[in-house]
């Protein structure tokens, strides 16, 4: 088996015969990070650096773990320097899954198939800038190319979604939906939040100075979100809390928080689970899929937020979470009523979640997420799901991606980690063939399309 050969991944003639299958089917991406304002410019890409190390920390991760100095990674040297000093170190990424992300972007987008090193910098450099000036390495095209047939944004309940509009008005072949995001909303214990509510209030002309008007407001994004074809929300937690909390109780504190008073770890934990079970509520009235992402402690790494800001790296994994209990009064609420998808972060939080999945048949496992979306990460997931729940109902992949052209690469990477992973259970005799053909196309297309209402 060569470097990206068509065996990549494939450890087995029933993998091969399995992703043949799956291979082609049509992209159902129901949570990424797309630029939606660009996609709508149909936006095309300058050089090589602009399109996969731009806006992707993992890659910035990777390179501060090999010392390049920040000034050539998030910092003001050229383009230019920074791909050098990308493609520098890039041969000891090898293992990690960007390795293989970016080789896949090179090889399936531009044809190119020289690995990236110090040696081949200036020749990737210099094919690639020519290949991106052709028409057909512009956004709508490349969505396209990549057999994209319905990509889900992230966007917070503030947004105009005139983007979401002018595409769903020019851009005919692929779907664009909105997913609504009230992190910033629930997020009562940030700086800023008085702010962000008063903004909140002005985009759905409401009057938030109290509970009811801020709940009105959300209401109303929300409604306007619906019409304008959204399917899901989507809530980033570090920690998860529901519990029954009494309007009045929330009322009290939203009251003090807007006044700007001190809140207790108490106050913040009521209004969260508050709120995220008036959200559950209005998902279950428009049939929209609820979303947890749980577990990622952002901006750990202190001297990186100071400097650069949120969303810059330094973000890691907690496992010391109550899972089971954070989530009971939540899925007891709206057992049977909500679709919901789990994703979190640690992957020793597996069995709690898959095994909640099992017990509940609304609730689904969602992909192998962040740290966990490589081979080995999502292998290993799909192989829990399938001993302890059933695969048949597997969430399906997301992209969580900012990356537009990576969308196509990690696609291919999670059918050809399904397929070996379905495979390898062939060979060893616990399905037929034909059993495990239906099983791929349902994971890679059928489910999700399902799931999602697409």
């Amino acid at each position: 088996m060569a470097f990206l050969d068509e065996e990549y991944l494939l450890e087995s003639a029933s993998a091969q015969r399995l992703y043949d299958e799956i291979r082609d089917l049509p992209i159902l991406d129901p949570h990424s990070h797309v630029d939606v304002a660009a996609l709508a410019r149909n936006e095309g890409w300058n050089d090589i650096w602009e399109i996969e190390g731009e806006t992707d920390h993992y890659i910035w991760e990777l390179m501060r773990k090999r010392g390049v100095p920040e000034r050539k990674i998030t910092g003001d040297a050229t383009n230019r320097e920074k791909w050098d000093a990308l493609a520098a170190v890039f041969p000891k990424f090898a293992g990690n899954p960007s390795y293989e992300w970016v080789h896949l972007d090179l090889k399936r987008r531009f044809g190119i198939d020289k690995p990236i090193s110090a040696e081949t910098a200036d020749d990737i450099w210099t094919e690639s800038k020519a290949i991106l000036d052709n028409p057909e390495m512009r956004q709508q095209q490349l969505l396209r190319e990549m057999n994209v047939e319905v990509v889900s944004s992230t966007d917070d309940p503030t947004s105009d979604l005139a983007d979401h509009q002018m595409l769903d008005d020019e851009f005919d072949e692929i779907t664009v939906r909105p997913t609504w995001r009230p992190d910033t909303a629930m997020g009562i214990e940030k700086a800023g939040w008085q702010e962000y509510v008063t903004n909140l209030g002005d985009a759905t002309d409401t009057d938030i100075a109290d509970l009811d008007g801020f709940l009105a407001a959300l209401q109303t994004s929300h409604e306007y979100f619906e019409a304008n074809g959204c399917g899901a929300s989507d809530h980033g937690l570090s920690e998860i809390v529901s519990k029954p909390v009494a309007q009045h109780r929330a009322a009290d504190v939203y009251e003090r928080a807007y006044a700007r008073e001190r809140l207790t770890d108490d106050d913040i934990a009521d209004f969260k689970a508050f709120v995220l079970e008036r959200i559950g509520e209005f998902n279950r009235d428009t049939d929209w899929v609820t979303q947890l992402h749980i577990g990622p402690v952002r901006d750990y790494r202190d001297s990186l937020h100071d400097e650069l800001g949120a969303d810059a790296g330094g973000d890691i994994s907690k496992g010391d979470l109550e899972l089971a209990d954070g989530l009971r009064y939540f899925l007891n609420r709206f057992d049977e009523e909500l679709e919901i998808v789990l994703y979190v972060v640690d992957p020793t939080h597996y069995p709690t979640i898959v095994t909640i999945a099992r017990a509940f048949p609304n609730v689904s496992v969602g992909a192998a997420w962040w740290f966990n979306d490589s081979p080995y990460g999502m292998e290993s997931q799909l192989e829990y799901v399938g001993t302890a729940d059933l695969l048949a109902n597997y969430g399906g992949m997301v992209s969580d991606s900012r990356k537009l052209i990576s969308f196509g690469s990690r696609f291919e990477m999670f059918r050809r980690s399904l397929s070996n992973t379905v495979g390898e259970m062939v060979e060893r005799g616990q399905m037929p063939m034909d059993v495990a053909r239906d099983l791929v196309r349902q994971v890679a297309y059928k489910r999700p399309a399902a799931l999602w209402d697409i």
